[in-house]
Formats: C-alpha cells, structure tokens, sequence
C-alpha cells in the first residue's frame, strides 16, 4: 500500500485527538514522522499492516497509586507509570523518573523515543519507560526507601528479565536502584539480578555502567567531529545540567583535550574559562547533593551566573545534558552567534523542533539524543549480558564495547542519512535507521 504526506498528516491529526495533552509525546512523533515520510516513499511495503500506527500505540500503559508514609507520619500519595512500548526486538528496556513533573505524556515521549534508541545499539531490547511524579529532593533516605519500595510493590508483577528490564533515569540513582532491587527481591524471593540495571558492583551491577551515558555521547561526538574533519582535541564545550550524564560528559571531553567552559542546574549555571574541576564537581554533586552554586566557592576562575542562559558562551561544541526542551529556537540561534559547529544531546529531547530547524538552515552537525545518549542503554544491556552469564567485566572492556556501539551508531546513522539522499542530516538518519530494525521485526512477526 503506497502512502504520502496527506496520509502521514491524517494519522498524525488522528493521534493528537486520541492522545490529547500530552505535547512532549506529540513532539516526539511529529519528528520521527516527518522523517518516515522520507522512508515510506522509497519503501512503502512499511505503511502495510498499520505498522505506523501500531508503532505509535504503546503496547501496554499501567498507572497506579504510590502510597508512602513520611517521616512525620502522614501519608502521602504518588502516581507511578510504566510503559510497555515495543517488545519486537527484545524485553522492554528505559528507565524510570522520579520528578514532578512527570504524567503519562512525559513516560510516553520518553518510552517512544526509547524503541529507536534501543534500535541503534544493535542489541535485542525493546522500548519502554516508567517513572513517577515523586520529587527525590529534600527526602531523607528513610522516605525515599519507603517510597521506592511501595513503587516496587506494585510494579514487580509487571517486569522481569525476559519481560522488562527498567534501570535509572533523573532522580532515580544507585540509592534508588537498592531500593527498588531489595523490595523486588522481597517479594518475588528471587535474587532475579537481571529485572534492574544500575544495580551496586557488589550484587549484580556493571562497571561503567555509572558514566556510560556522558561516555557514550562524547564518543559519538568526537566520531562526528573526525567525520567532519574536526575533534574534541582544543575544542571549547558547553555542558548543561550538572547530574549524572554532565559530570561524566565533563569528564571524558576534557581527557579527549576538550575544554569544557560551563554548565549547570535548575538554580543557575557556572563560567568556567579554564575548565572544569572534575573531582570537586563530583564531590559537590554526588556526595553533599548541593547545588553548582558550591562550586564557585571552592574553585578558582568560575563565575556563578542566576540570570540569562548559559548558551549565551562562546564554544565550539554544545552538549545538552539536563532535560527536554531546554533548547528553543531563540537559544539555538544564540548558539549559532556564538560559533558553535556541534550539538549531540546527552538528555532525551532537549532541542524544540524550532532548534533543529535553525540548526538545519545554519549547518550545525547535530545528533539527536536517540543516537548521542544511547550509551546509558546499552551499557544497561551489557549488564544484562553479564547477569544472563554470572559474569562481570573489567571496565577497560566495557568502556571499549560501549565506544564501539557509539561509533557504529554514528556509521550507521550517517550511511542511513546518505542512502535516503539526505547526507549529514543525523535527525532523519537515525531515525530511519532506528525505525527499519523495529518495522522489520515487527512486519516479521505479524499483526500482534
């Protein structure tokens, strides 16, 4: 059945009346729509079936109540999420948030743009994503065990290592993976080590497991740069956030000769002309959960700013690493003034489609986060591997996996965008190259 762009627009209108306000989910798909229409003319066997439509309907969506009691005695009530995208390629795989702002939107957006992702690595493992609205800050460690292990006690029966394998995401960290892993343990009476990645080194985890995202995107980075005759090597870098994926993207741009002049969180962000003191960042980070504003304090030449944005320095290279839709189309130009040539997103999402269009008309090599930040994945599949073996790896060759799995995502990416006549476009490259392996398997596999 031939299709075109009428018929991609009339299912699209269908799919915002049927999922209406949730914008970040109808973002997603907009864009990976867009590039299918590019696919679906040359190869129009895909729009059999109603694979497009099947792709874009979750599988499965489960909501449930999260009570927890706090410190003081009351009861507090959260919502969680889980959903069970695409399993065509293997059990579901995607983290889980804890955030205020999470809702079923949010989960949807990010479990769909987790089947591409996922696609990329090359690894079996299917799309999905869960989380909840709880806000980790300013919890003390007795609430946010109780709270991990009500989430735990309702999602249990939902996921497993051949079902559903969940790892972490923003506000869910090793202290949260314990948690979930200990009441999962509780009530199954399994030590089942590969229903959670994320896990501690000591009872199933993987070594670089913990830096594989910020790893991962300044791998491909760096391979996109070779590939337009530049690299990381005396290159001025932009992080934004300051959690898990920037402090570890921080780290390896500067030991690939980077100089990394800022980044960031939610109270403001850091000028740091000279570079960044890795040690001290995670200290304040990760050991006292302070805020970047510390780091100023404590580090010499580092400018704490509250106001305007930290896209308004000078670089040669962006690195969005904080959360979705951090980049709008006025910030993106902002990046074009002030030289930069690169942006690979280390968070899900953070550039508006206005971002990617002025990114477009200006040349800006840009690597959407379903390819730049599959590092955390596949790292997370690599621990499944050993898990499903009762093995555990050195980090000198994890660390090597991960880089080959990054630098194939690139090749990959870019011979896509090239056989579809749309050289250096990696938007619609790795979502065609990501959508191919799923339509596959999924034409493969009948209509189910």
């Amino acid at each position: 059945m031939a299709t075109n762009d009428n018929q991609i627009a009339g299912y699209y209108q269908k799919l915002l009346k049927r999922n209406a306000g949730e914008p970040e989910f109808h973002q997603a798909v907009a864009e990976v729509l867009d590039s299918l229409q590019i696919v679906l003319q040359k190869d129009p066997h895909y729009n059999d079936y109603g694979l497009i439509e099947r792709l874009c309907e979750p599988e499965r969506q489960i909501i449930f109540r999260v009570p927890w009691v706090a410190d003081n005695g009351d009861v507090r009530v959260n919502r969680g999420f889980r959903v069970q995208f695409n399993s065509a390629l293997g059990p579901y795989k995607g983290g889980l948030r804890f955030h205020p702002s999470v809702n079923l939107g949010i989960i949807k957006f990010l479990g769909f743009e987790q089947i591409f992702k996922n696609s990329l690595t090359g690894l079996p493992i299917g799309g999905g994503k869960g989380g909840s609205d709880f806000d980790p800050k300013g919890k003390s460690d007795a609430e946010i065990m109780r709270f991990c292990q009500s989430f735990m006690t309702e999602l249990h029966r939902h996921i497993g290592e051949y079902r559903d394998v969940p790892a972490g995401d923003i506000g869910v960290g090793g202290r949260e993976i314990g948690y979930l892993f200990g009441q999962y343990r509780r009530l199954t009476n399994e030590h089942e080590s590969g229903v959670l990645t994320g896990k501690g080194l000591t009872w199933g985890g993987s070594l670089v497991r913990t830096e594989a995202t910020g790893y991962g995107c300044v791998y491909i980075t760096n391979k996109m740069m070779v590939a337009n005759g530049d690299s990381l090597e005396g290159a001025k870098v932009i992080v934004s956030g300051s959690g898990n994926v920037a402090i570890y993207a921080i780290e390896k741009a500067q030991e690939l000769g980077a100089t990394v002049v800022g980044f960031s969180d939610s109270s403001g962000w850091v000028e740091t002309p000279n570079g960044v003191d890795v040690e001290l960042l995670k200290e304040i980070k990760e050991v006292r959960r302070g805020r970047v504003n510390e780091y100023v304090e404590e580090a010499t030449g580092a400018i704490f700013h509250e106001d305007g944005s930290i896209w308004d320095l000078k670089a040669d290279v962006a690195l969005p690493c904080a959360t979705q839709n951090e980049i709008d189309g006025e910030h993106a130009q902002k990046l074009v003034e002030n030289g930069v040539k690169y942006v690979a997103e280390g968070a899900n999402m953070p550039s508006t489609a206005e971002a990617i269009e002025v990114y477009r008309k200006n040349h800006i090599h840009f690597l959407p986060g379903k390819a730049a930040n599959a590092g955390g994945v596949a790292t997370s599949a690599l621990e499944m591997q050993q898990n499903a073996s009762r093995d555990s790896w050195s980090f000198e060759y994890t660390d090597d996996r991960l880089k080959r799995i990054m630098e194939n995502i690139f090749r990959h990416t870019s011979a896509t965008a090239a056989e579809y006549d749309h050289e250096g476009d990696y938007v619609i490259g790795a979502n065609i190259a990501g959508f191919k392996k799923v339509a596959d398997a999924m034409l493969a596999q009948g209509v189910i």
